[in-house]
């Protein structure tokens, strides 16, 4: 088959693909590092004669040029499955962004059944001898939203790493109708989050709980990073990597012999993900990596394939958490911050886990900008309008600086009581007061 011809066939300039979306359509922008660079910026020049044009997408790493065409919203409506910073900017205080909530394991089959794309625009690797092109950083969802898209436009950039895995991750050109070669632009990096001394505190609590062969989830931010290195100078071994987001802190527990696969269940010695977001090391990491597997996320976040995997560790961020051990992640109050992601599928699927623990961090408090105070981030009541992303029948282990609660099998009392000895010292009498108020509490010998 001249699968070199096809391609010459279905070659079109960025303009011409962009000349594809009519107003009230819509399109999909994929995610993260899968953005489209150069129909985006055709797309924009678009701006003022298209109206109410749905564009879905989520992490994004970089502001589409989109948004700068259009601030308002009225050309383009952003649809966000969860918020980097130029989403999170998009969605609060305007009507030109709007988050739809997730549980992240289940995207594939909103597209499959709930879903409706008009035009599905995707970056991709350059097309390999047998007419694939390969997802590079984000198996996830993709293959779900061509698979409903009416016409499906591939953006090549030859800085897309070839992320080799599982399944899901590579799209044949009979499937595609319309191919861009785009500005091979570099991808845009996610700098590992920093992390202090509060952060140090939480990952020594959690290093001392993790056992030799575990297997790792991580989240995104300073903790969690803060968790991996502290891995990398323990003496742990034989760690294996199960994860929706695979990030800078995993190149380095491998570089550091952390990571081997060896006592994987399933998926022996493979990193396994759902999509990448990182640094260049990253992503260099990756490319042509046989270890590295890439999978939708309706197989990586799935708690059944979790709960096969014993000794799961999933180590996870929250906002706030309440004395009931209810969990909110991806708001305060109103303001939107990123999402519900696949958190409530770990903290699932880790608990199910023989030997598994699914762990919410946080600091006990923050400073407030506006009022100038601190805050304590363990309340009584969340803050008005705030997402509960986790149930209390659902949370394990909550920790803070000050201690780790283990909240399965608790009472509300025992809740109460056990969640205001991790929060900050100076807030824990009055948060005493609330929770007698609240009729969740008992005088104790403590």
């Amino acid at each position: 088959m001249d699968y070199k011809q096809k391609y010459q066939e279905k070659l079109v300039s960025a303009d011409k693909a962009a000349s594809l979306v009519k107003s009230g359509d819509f399109v999909d922008f994929a995610w993260a590092g899968q953005t489209p660079v150069a129909i985006d910026k055709a797309l924009a020049k678009r701006a003022k004669e298209l109206k109410d044009v749905v564009v879905r997408g989520g992490v994004l790493l970089a502001e589409p040029e989109i948004f700068k065409a259009d601030p308002n919203g009225d050309a383009f409506i952003w649809y966000s499955w969860h918020s980097g910073g130029a989403d999170r900017k998009r969605i609060n205080g305007t009507d030109a962004g709007f988050y739809e909530p997730i549980r992240y394991s289940e995207l594939p089959r909103y597209y499959r059944e709930n879903c409706k794309v008009d035009v599905a625009y995707i970056a991709a690797t350059p097309m390999d001898q047998h007419g694939y092109f390969n997802f590079g950083l984000n198996a996830s969802h993709l293959m779900a939203a061509i698979e409903v898209a009416d016409k499906v436009v591939i953006e090549v950039n030859e800085k897309m790493p070839v992320a080799l895995g599982g399944f899901e991750n590579v799209i044949h050109i009979d499937q595609v109708d319309y191919i861009v070669e785009g500005d091979n632009e570099e991808i845009p990096e996610l700098p590992a989050g920093s992390f202090g001394d509060v952060d140090r505190k939480v990952a020594e609590i959690i290093v001392n709980e993790i056992p030799n062969g575990a297997c790792l989830q991580l989240g995104i931010g300073g903790m969690p990073n803060a968790v991996g290195s502290l891995i990398a100078e323990s003496d742990l071994k034989d760690l294996g990597v199960h994860t929706e987001m695979f990030i800078d802190a995993f190149v380095d527990l491998y570089n550091e012999g952390k990571i081997t696969g060896a006592k994987k269940e399933i998926d022996r010695f493979r990193q396994v993900y759902a999509f990448a977001a990182g640094t260049k090391k990253l992503y260099d990491f990756i490319d042509n990596n046989p270890q590295c597997m890439s999978a939708p996320v309706s197989y990586t976040n799935d708690a059944r394939i979790i709960s096969s995997i014993d000794n799961f560790v999933s180590i996870n961020n929250a906002v706030n958490v309440d004395l009931l051990g209810q969990v909110s992640s991806e708001s305060s109050g109103r303001k939107h911050i990123s999402g519900a992601g696949g958190q409530l599928d770990f903290v699932l699927g880790a608990y199910l886990s023989r030997g598994g623990k699914s762990f919410i961090c946080l600091s006990s408090k923050f400073h407030n900008k506006k009022t100038g105070k601190d805050e304590s981030r363990i309340v009584m009541d969340f803050p008005q309008g705030s997402a509960i992303t986790a149930a209390r029948p659902n949370t394990h282990y909550i920790v803070t600086e000050y201690g780790i609660f283990n909240c399965k099998g608790k009472s509300t009392w025992e809740r109460a009581e056990g969640i205001i000895n991790i929060a900050a010292p100076e807030f824990r009498d009055d948060l005493i007061k609330q929770a007698e108020a609240a009729g969740i509490w008992r005088n104790s010998n403590r």
